[in-house]
């Protein structure tokens, strides 16, 4: 496993962060890690790599003891912060040389990573100048200089435009290629472009730990119709994969579909077909956002 957390609890004063969280993660795998503010993320990935210390539990990466062995686990993390410290003052490659050098990284292939993280254009720029998008691809490049075994990202995309988001989310995408990828958002559509699994922490406690794929082949879907006519429910039963129906009120109903397709089109053809108006036609994906809702609510 690249990432083994066994019972880890952390407490503040008298306030328990994290209450008994186990969580493990495979060497390739891209996950999300979702929860209200508050829930405990940014605790637990302080914990990860290294800068808590005084915490309950155990917790590895890449097959070394975060407490017993932390130089060899931080020697395997890559790690971008949430708010992604950077000397604004230096140009970027002269900023990734410094860290190759404090860090005594050796030969390390800059202008390689530079590439790898769509920095080109704006290689020759001080930091200062650049826009957060970029500041981002800074951030994750000096996370990527060692070639870690897994790659820490909290809240990466915060603050950026719809474009940059998108770019990073590419970005993310590519490195995740050949690393495991934890990272926290708060951006539901974020887990779902690029995660094999979303863990979702509520409270100190993981809530849920589910199958990105999984979730959207098993997701039910609900239909919110009106016609414009009454009609009995012997009618509505013959509609496929419906698994519920409610007459709401008069000529509404709500319908239930055991499946993740599209039902608009069958809803719409049913009513033509029974000589029938649909007067509003609205789907309701139980998708990631409403299970979010359900298990932190």
């Amino acid at each position: 496993m690249s990432i083994e957390v066994l019972n880890v609890s952390k407490l503040y004063s008298s306030q328990k962060a994290l209450d008994n969280v186990s969580f493990s993660i495979k060497k390739g795998e891209i996950v999300g890690f979702l929860g209200p503010n508050g829930a405990g993320k940014s605790t637990m990935m302080k914990i990860l790599t290294g800068f808590i210390t005084d915490f309950e539990g155990e917790v590895s990466v890449a097959n070394f003891n975060i407490l017993k062995a932390k130089i060899e686990a931080q020697k395997n993390i890559g790690y971008l912060p949430e708010h992604n410290p950077l000397y604004v003052e230096m140009y970027v490659k002269e900023y990734l040389q410094f860290l190759v050098e404090i860090h005594k990284l050796g030969n390390i292939a800059i202008e390689d990573i530079i590439i790898k993280v769509g920095l080109t254009p704006e290689a020759h720029k001080k930091i200062g100048q650049l826009s957060k998008g970029y500041r981002q691809r800074v951030g994750i490049a000096a996370a990527l200089l060692h070639n870690p075994e897994v790659l820490i990202l909290d809240e990466p995309t915060t603050g950026l435009d719809p474009n940059q988001i998108t770019e990073i989310r590419n970005l993310i995408k590519e490195v995740g290629k050949d690393k495991t990828v934890l990272f926290s958002t708060h951006i539901m559509q974020e887990v779902e472009a690029l995660c094999d699994r979303v863990l979702l922490i509520n409270n100190g406690k993981i809530v849920a730990d589910k199958n990105l794929k999984e979730l959207k082949e098993n997701q039910e879907q609900v239909i919110e119709v009106e016609f414009d006519l009454k009609i009995e429910k012997q009618f509505i039963e013959t509609i496929p994969y419906l698994k519920a129906f409610n007459n709401t009120h008069d000529t509404s109903w709500v319908l239930t579909f055991n499946t993740s397709k599209d039902m608009r089109s069958i809803v719409f053809d049913f009513a033509q077909n029974n000589g029938l108006k649909t007067l509003k036609l609205n789907t309701i994906n139980k998708n990631l956002e409403s299970l979010f809702k359900e298990l932190t609510t």
